[in-house]
């Protein structure tokens, strides 16, 4: 029976072996959970530093208000400037000039506008050199001397004829064919024809000369010479024309009328005391 027995110890014996060798493995296994854990928090934490830093920077780095777009890329790859964010510098007025399509279509039209005058001031000028064999532009457009009223031929080109008197409306003054005649007084072309009763051709002008209406007529001009024509202005001084012998005539002369307010005043001793 006694060795019947024995078996059974060694059994009971050796069970408890097993339990021993199954303890390292139940440990191993307990330890797995929290690396894996650790893990995971690990990685977790390098994701979110490496979003929050870069964005971080961004924030924290100053920004300089007048660097360009490159010049901020190239300081910081990572950081983004809103074009809607940035202040741009006041603007100053006076340092540009901004013109609007219909600005920049009106100066155009004004530059053809003047364009096309020059043009025809310059065909008028050949033509008239054309038709009489003169040419204008050898003559002084302005007279000499400043004031409302200038003399009407150049002082020295003439000398004195007849005046006012026995039907005699104004004052011859004499001086040879192709003398230019300036405008007396500025005002309006009321009359430039090349046919004017017995003044030929002819300009009458009305201007208004120390708060009197003054009117001055020039005739026996030379054919094709008349400078100006009717409803134009004209400044006191500016050529209208040539001294010839058109009309009611027997010499070259400047027949010159002024009337004042609607009265006939002596020419000469108007001239010599207005003109400047």
């Amino acid at each position: 029976m006694a060795a019947d027995v024995e078996p059974t110890a060694n059994t009971s014996q050796k069970t408890p072996k097993r339990k021993r060798g199954m303890a390292p493995r139940d440990a191993a296994r307990k330890m797995v959970a929290p690396m894996r854990s650790i893990a995971i928090f690990g990685a977790v934490g390098a994701l979110v530093a490496a979003v929050a830093l870069p964005a971080y920077a961004a924030s924290s780095t100053p920004v300089d208000a007048t660097a360009s777009l490159q010049q901020v890329a190239a300081d910081d790859a990572q950081s983004l400037v809103v074009a809607s964010e940035a202040t741009a510098s006041p603007l100053d007025r006076s340092t540009y000039s901004a013109t609007t399509p219909e600005e920049i279509e009106k100066k155009k039209a004004e530059e053809a506008a003047e364009a096309a005058a020059a043009a025809a001031a310059a065909a008028a000028a050949s033509s008239t050199a054309s038709s009489t064999g003169i040419d204008m532009s050898n003559y002084a457009m302005t007279a000499p001397g400043s004031g409302e009223v200038r003399y009407p031929l150049p002082p020295g080109s003439y000398t004195e004829g007849r005046t006012i008197g026995g039907g005699h409306a104004g004052a011859d003054m004499l001086a040879p064919a192709r003398t230019p005649i300036y405008a007396a007084t500025s005002g309006v072309v009321r009359v430039s024809s090349e046919s004017h009763y017995g003044y030929g051709v002819a300009v009458v002008i009305d201007g208004v000369v120390g708060g009197q209406s003054v009117s001055t007529t020039y005739g026996h001009m030379t054919n094709g010479t008349r400078q100006v024509s009717a409803g134009q202005y004209v400044e006191a001084g500016q050529l209208i024309g040539l001294v010839g012998s058109t009309g009611r005539s027997t010499a070259n002369h400047l027949h010159f009328e002024v009337h004042i307010g609607g009265g006939l005043y002596e020419p000469y001793a108007w001239l010599a005391a207005n003109a400047g």
